[in-house]
């Protein structure tokens, strides 16, 4: 039987709205969208270059968890209410990406909370699984 287990990443929004940080699911790993909040002081930085860094080290804790990391992601969704603030997250993305070519789609949307500049999902696939 395929192994399917729930990541939390201790965000209260997990709990208030019922899923989790990310599903592995097999030699998958599905990270929810992760937005620049520091969830464990619940803050975020006003600047999207901080959010898109917050982001990352959240989606990689996710990732470490489940038995991978960035190097094994395969698709990143950016979603950005203000396509401005693309841009210059571009040096922090390609530090990351840029040696892993993921599939990639930026969009801009509203998202839950004003204060949020951008957020991240990412899906991976586990190594030797």
């Amino acid at each position: 039987m395929t192994e399917r287990r729930a990541i939390l990443g201790g965000s209260t929004f997990e709990e208030q709205i019922g899923y989790a940080r990310a599903v592995v699911d097999g030699d998958r790993v599905h990270v929810s969208g992760t937005t620049g909040f520091d969830y464990t002081t619940m803050t975020i930085s006003e600047d999207v270059v901080e959010q898109a860094e917050q982001c990352l080290r959240t989606i990689e804790a996710a990732l470490a968890e489940a038995g991978c990391g960035l190097a094994d992601v395969v698709r990143v969704r950016y979603l950005l209410p203000d396509q401005a603030d693309f841009e210059p997250c571009w040096p922090v993305l390609r530090r990351h990406f840029g040696d892993v070519r993921p599939a990639a789609t930026m969009m801009q949307c509203g998202l839950a909370d004003p204060r949020m500049r951008i957020e991240i999902e990412v899906d991976a696939r586990r190594p030797g699984i």
